[in-house]
């Protein structure tokens, strides 16, 4: 049985949050603000884990809150508690963010006086079996093909794919945001994913014979 705003099982807090979301829905700032500060520290924790760097953590978190701020009528009492769908919407930022830095080449800072002190400990890691030159290449390369592969789609099929991998929402969510039939917005990222992976697959091939 789902759990409502009503149900014992809920703490005076989920309530509390529970009518924050339903504020923030409306555009109210202050509402917003307050769920904030309520929350920011143990999602700050949840992110840090998935990403497992501060920097990388704040901007997830930062990002996290504006998709929260747009998205905040999805919220549904009767299928989870508040902090149980913030916390969804948070690791989802994260597994994401994680998935872009992976297509994206790495830079290695050489200072030896950063802030922190750190820096000998980045020339000492140098020497890791990270990505080098080489794969850092490829997966530039790969990137690019995806974003070729990705505009060969229709417009709805890439405003599908934004809003449900890059905005991290579900294709209730999205079908709601966009105003269509879910079996549509199904449909839609459904075709669009396996038009992705065949020109990907193609692309990986054009390469091979290059």
């Amino acid at each position: 049985m789902p759990m409502s705003v009503t149900d014992p099982a809920w703490t005076e807090r989920s309530r509390r949050l529970a009518g924050l979301l339903s504020r923030v829905a409306l555009g109210d700032r202050k509402a917003f603000a307050a769920m904030y500060d309520d929350t920011r520290a143990y999602l700050f924790g949840v992110i840090l884990r998935i990403t497992r760097d501060r920097g990388l953590a704040e901007d997830v978190l930062q990002e996290m809150y504006v998709n929260v701020w747009r998205a905040a009528q999805s919220f549904d009492g009767e299928r989870s508690q508040p902090l149980t769908w913030l916390t969804s919407v948070a690791r989802n930022r994260a597994i994401d963010s994680l998935r872009r830095r992976k297509a994206e080449p790495t830079t290695i800072s050489m200072d030896l006086d950063d802030d922190e002190g750190g820096g000998e400990r980045v020339v000492a890691g140098i020497a890791d079996p990270g990505a080098g030159p080489l794969q850092q290449l490829e997966q530039a390369a790969e990137a690019e093909a995806l974003t070729q592969c990705i505009q060969q789609l229709s417009r709805d099929q890439q405003q599908c794919l934004a809003l449900a991998y890059y905005r991290g929402l579900s294709h209730a969510e999205t079908a709601k945001h966009l105003s269509l039939p879910l079996g549509t917005v199904k449909s839609w990222v459904r075709r669009a994913l396996m038009t992705v992976k065949d020109c990907l697959t193609r692309a990986g091939m054009a390469q091979g014979e290059a």
